[in-house]
């Protein structure tokens, strides 16, 4: 339990409260933006039951570290430099976690809670996903088989959560043009929660929004296309256990309406929006579609 004690997210409770107390008081004063209580409600229960399943998954996962990291390639230690390349290591593997999660269903059907909300303040970042914790760790494996301390690795997550808790405002508008080429910043994270086509799975980002320009998944936030928050198809409910479970249920109906194990895999491992008939629904293809429209007026 040691670890649990150690844990950094614990220590930042207090800014979390204070910063949405503060973005509260501001949303207020603000007579054109509103706050929905009964949806900060749904996120932070969503919090809470993600810390709570996160305890027991989180023993777990420094329990694989641990084990692996007896086979570690090279012995690299404690020394400041090794936080350094963590940090990059830890946010490559993030950005591939969180990229995947879009892109593949059955990931997607665990992270898309994260995207239920129509709107964005600092309680959104509290709505995280009970059963994506199940699979996120898998990505970080390579981190101790490299050589990387398990303990390290587990407070670099943490850090970079932390981090992640400050672009879910409206509160703050584009920052300096080294922090937006560099840092994932509010206005980043505004188009990755937009459910407008040309912004649909871009800005991966957890720290650094760098990995999104180098493997193509970067959009800028654009003052002629103002972000609509949530997902394609909204569910309309504060209830956890239906924000939690609700894409599960719609990618089992799914799976038993195909008629080969071809279509069932399909729907399983394709992106969302995928069906035996066509991608005609997915991000890419209508973005494509977009594009083409844009480029015909």
């Amino acid at each position: 339990m040691e670890i649990l004690n150690q844990d950094p997210v614990m220590y930042a409770l207090p800014l979390f409260i204070i910063a949405m107390l503060t973005e509260l008081v501001l949303i207020y004063l603000d007579k054109r933006k509103k706050y929905e209580f009964k949806d900060s409600a749904a996120s932070i229960t969503m919090g809470i039951g993600s810390v709570i399943i996160g305890i027991a998954v989180k023993l777990v996962a420094f329990l694989v570290f641990t084990f692996l990291h007896q086979y570690a390639i090279f012995d690299i230690g404690f020394q400041w430099w090794v936080w350094v390349l963590l940090f990059f290591a830890d946010d490559f593997s993030f950005y591939w976690h969180h990229r995947l999660s879009h892109e593949v269903r059955i990931l997607w059907a665990a992270h898309v809670n994260h995207h239920s909300s129509v709107n964005l303040n600092f309680s959104t970042a509290l709505r995280q996903s009970w059963t994506e914790l199940f699979y996120k760790y898998a990505f970080w494996l390579w981190l101790p088989i490299i050589g990387f301390e398990p303990i390290m690795i587990l407070t670099m997550m943490s850090i970079s959560l932390i981090y992640q808790f400050l672009p879910h405002t409206e509160m703050v508008g584009k920052l300096a043009w080294p922090i937006e080429f560099i840092f994932n910043t509010p206005s980043h994270h505004r188009v990755h929660h937009s459910s407008n086509v040309r912004y649909l799975d871009r800005n991966h980002a957890g720290i650094l929004i760098i990995w999104d320009r180098l493997f193509g998944t970067f959009q800028e936030e654009l003052d002629t296309d103002k972000p609509n928050y949530g997902i394609t198809v909204n569910i309309n409910t504060y209830n956890p256990l239906k924000i939690a479970t609700h894409e599960f249920v719609s990618l089992w109906k799914d799976i038993k309406s195909a008629d080969s194990w071809k279509d069932k895999l399909g729907y399983i491992f394709y992106p969302p929006g995928w069906s035996p008939e066509g991608p005609f629904k997915t991000a890419k293809y209508l973005q494509q579609q977009l594009k083409t429209n844009e480029q015909n007026t």
